[in-house]
């Protein structure tokens, strides 16, 4: 029997899946990935995502307004975020987050931006989840400041930011994604630092269409191979595949709490 795994994270409202998704996730299924959460990068998309986690029963939704987008989409309030929450198989708040990489210049939006997704999760229960690159330092001060002003549950959606904030974030009692990056040979860095997280703070995820891992790297990513993923990282901690499967279902379940309520539930 295949050991069964979450995708934490991914987007199958992206073209790339268009007319596909009854095959995407049959093939999912057939990888032992039992439920995925499919994110809403802008909120006027909402919609779409929706219709699709009401569709596919192992398919549960997250919403948010995406780092990149800041600037050029109408900043997200609060009471939108809750509004949104309602929804019995919305499970998350974003993604939010920082990104200097290619969007430095609306820095100043960003963080608007996340500071009212953090005060949605926190009125929610539900998790944050988080974007960050470019932009460890702003990310751990801000991640850490609004923790004091009121708790909130995180995970760092496909972590390949620095050691420092890895640490920060497992402090605040936060949860890391592996990605595909984490099966590629030059990614090191980002294998030993998940090393360094206790194993109950990891998740797994595709963030398809992006990322394929290996032997898929440079081809369009789906559900399934969060498998390859979760493969690597039983190596990294040295685990059998079924355990480090398990614990991960038990580490998603942990922090998706809603998504398990309404599975159990259906």
């Amino acid at each position: 029997m295949t050991a069964q795994i979450t995708d934490s994270h991914c987007h199958l409202d992206f073209p790339d899946f268009e007319g596909e998704l009854d095959d995407v996730i049959a093939r999912a299924a057939e990888a032992g990935v039992t439920r995925m959460v499919t994110i809403c990068t802008k909120l006027r998309q909402e919609p779409q995502v929706r219709a699709i986690a009401e569709k596919y029963a192992p398919v549960f939704y997250a919403a948010g307004t995406h780092p990149m987008s800041a600037a050029d989409e109408p900043l997200v309030s609060v009471e939108e975020l809750v509004k949104l929450a309602a929804h019995p198989k919305f499970v998350g708040i974003g993604e939010s987050g920082l990104d200097y990489h290619y969007t430095a210049d609306s820095a100043e939006i960003q963080k608007q931006s996340l500071l009212a997704h953090i005060e949605a999760a926190r009125q929610t229960g539900l998790p944050l989840i988080i974007h960050a690159r470019a932009a460890d330092e702003d990310m751990a001060q801000i991640l850490s400041s609004e923790y004091v002003n009121g708790a909130y549950s995180c995970v760092m959606h496909c972590y390949c930011s620095g050691p420092e904030l890895a640490k920060a974030c497992v402090d605040l009692g936060f949860y890391l994604s592996m990605s595909g990056i984490a099966t590629f040979k030059k990614s090191q860095e980002v294998r030993d630092i998940f090393a360094a997280t206790p194993v109950d703070r990891v998740l797994v995820e595709t963030d398809a269409p992006y990322l394929a891992p290996t032997p898929y790297r440079g081809k369009r990513n789906e559900p399934a191979y969060t498998a390859h993923t979760a493969q690597v990282g039983a190596e990294v901690f040295g685990m059998d595949y079924a355990d480090f499967a398990a614990q991960t279902q038990s580490n998603f379940e942990r922090l998706f709490t809603k998504a398990v309520l309404k599975s159990e539930a259906a």
